[in-house]
């Protein structure tokens, strides 16, 4: 049965890059494909942290929901933004070949010098955490919104810099000149990659998926994710981890970090790939044995996890 493949996303610039991204490849397959828009609740609740919202997937939920009533086929995700568990009846389609995964620093000023008395804007506690834990005489100031509406609160704050995944900026061409890559900041896990979920009994889609799974990219999230889901942090906690392949290694580099920045538990693990099932899972239990399950506790009783 030849059909029209309906692809949800969001409606940001970004999220439509991703989605015409996927269109484009599936069409160069030969499948036709028809773009649907949908806002989420993370985009229309802007007053407020994502950490405060209460909502499990806030930038996916709503998606989910289109692709559960068959208002769409498939649905692309910044994949850092899903919940480490699907829906009932979702499953993974397919993970894109991965973009830049690091943080920047958008700075106001062309120096690579910041004040002692710095104010930098995020809306991740992630990168809160980390910034504390490295700057701990600075403050973070909130930002939510699309790539450009952060930009121009930016530039129209007193604020000294804010911090923007690396992918998005450069995906549509915005990343300034300004700008600072944090190699020290462990970024949240799966930054950089898409991910394609589709439903469990679509085989048409699922079949037209197959073909844009990256092999390594799949491989490097799926142990993040399972270092995220072991630690039950949910995708707004200060948990980062990055998997990267060289040859026949996979090293895991991973953090937990309090709210505050004032503690933290990193873990770094280099294994042969065929050996890297469970990596992400091992990883996360031997930091929860350093001290990350007190971390932990605070975290889920104020966010309420």
């Amino acid at each position: 049965m030849r059909k029209t493949i309906k692809i949800g996303t969001r409606d940001s610039e970004l999220a439509l890059w991703q989605a015409n991204r996927v269109k484009s490849l599936l069409e160069a397959d030969g499948y036709q494909t028809e773009i649907v828009a949908v806002k989420s609740q993370g985009d229309l609740l802007l007053d407020k942290p994502i950490h405060q919202l209460g909502i499990t997937g806030v930038f996916t939920k709503t998606l989910d929901i289109a692709m559960l009533n068959g208002t769409v086929d498939i649905v692309v995700h910044s994949m850092k933004d899903v919940p480490t568990e699907l829906p009932d009846g979702i499953v993974k389609g397919a993970v894109l070949k991965r973009a830049n995964p690091k943080d920047l620093l958008i700075q106001k000023e062309k120096s690579k010098l910041l004040p002692k008395k710095a104010t930098i804007a995020t809306g991740s506690l992630r990168r809160k955490a980390q910034w504390l834990n490295k700057y701990p005489e600075h403050k973070v100031a909130n930002i939510r919104g699309n790539v450009q509406t952060r930009l121009q609160k930016l530039e129209d704050s007193p604020w000294n810099g804010a911090i923007f995944a690396a992918a998005g900026l450069e995906r549509i061409n915005l990343r300034p000149e300004t700008t600072i890559e944090l190699d020290w900041m462990i970024p949240a896990p799966a930054q950089g990659a898409m991910l394609v979920v589709a439903l469990e009994h679509d085989d048409y889609s699922r079949k037209a998926l197959e073909g844009l799974n990256d092999y390594q990219t799949d491989i490097c999230t799926t142990v993040e994710r399972d270092f995220l889901r072991t630690l039950e942090g949910g995708c707004s906690a200060p948990i980062g981890a990055l998997a990267t392949i060289d040859i026949d290694y996979l090293t895991l580099v991973a953090g937990l970090f309090s709210i505050d920045g004032k503690q933290k538990v990193t873990i770094e693990k280099k294994v042969l790939i065929e050996n890297c099932d469970g990596l992400g899972h091992l990883s996360a239990l031997e930091v929860l044995k350093q001290g990350g399950e007190e971390i932990m506790k605070v975290i889920r009783k104020d966010l309420k996890l």
